[in-house]
């Protein structure tokens, strides 16, 4: 029985099978960036932070259903923007108890303050990389970084109306006490490293 109910969904599947493209749609190839305005793929992209735990470790905890926005413009990167927000209540490790933590009073105070964002003031573009100066927010302090941003690759959306997508990964350091989120240190590492890995459909 067991074996013709597995028959039967092989052949179920395969129609679908026969569908998938042969290769990704989306290519490390910067000539495929298309100009024009983008929304965050919110299902793809990342907010990223990782931190020294006692010592011994890395452990790495994320934002997830990030929103936001970015303008492109492959002929002037100085009209280039991006911003990227994401839900405080969303924090998400591998343990529930420190996510609950994470949203007291104790760091982030979610009730209080239930968004972080970063805004894009200056875009500076060399090759497939880029320079990304801008202003993040975290609880009640809003503070000037630079984000070390990297092509990914570009195409067409493979669902819906396949319009053009991009992707990129950015990196940036900072220390968690310059925004009032200092609880713990040097237990757990003042410094902390972020990585955005964002996914932008064109809107």
């Amino acid at each position: 029985m067991r074996l013709v109910l597995a028959t039967a969904l092989a052949f179920a599947a395969a129609p679908l099978l026969a569908q998938m493209p042969t290769t990704p749609p989306g290519a490390h190839d910067a000539s495929r960036v298309v100009a024009g305005t983008y929304e965050v793929d919110t299902g793809h992209t990342q907010v990223l932070f990782t931190v020294n735990h006692l010592g011994f470790t890395e452990y790495t905890g994320q934002f997830t259903q990030p929103t936001g926005s970015l303008t492109l413009d492959p002929a002037n990167a100085a009209n280039d923007k991006v911003e990227v927000s994401f839900p405080i209540d969303q924090v998400s490790t591998t343990v529930a108890a420190l996510n609950t933590h994470l949203k007291s009073p104790d760091f982030f105070d979610a009730a209080k303050y239930p968004t972080g964002k970063f805004v894009s003031t200056r875009v500076t573009v060399t090759g497939e990389t880029a320079t990304i100066e801008g202003n993040l927010t975290l609880k009640d302090v809003t503070k000037p970084i630079v984000l070390n941003a990297r092509f990914v690759g570009a195409g067409n959306a493979p669902m819906g109306a396949k319009k053009p997508y991009v992707g990129f990964a950015a990196t940036t350091t900072i220390n968690r006490s310059d925004f009032h989120l200092g609880f713990g240190v040097p237990m757990v590492s003042d410094k902390v490293d972020l990585t955005i890995n964002a996914g932008f459909a064109q809107k």
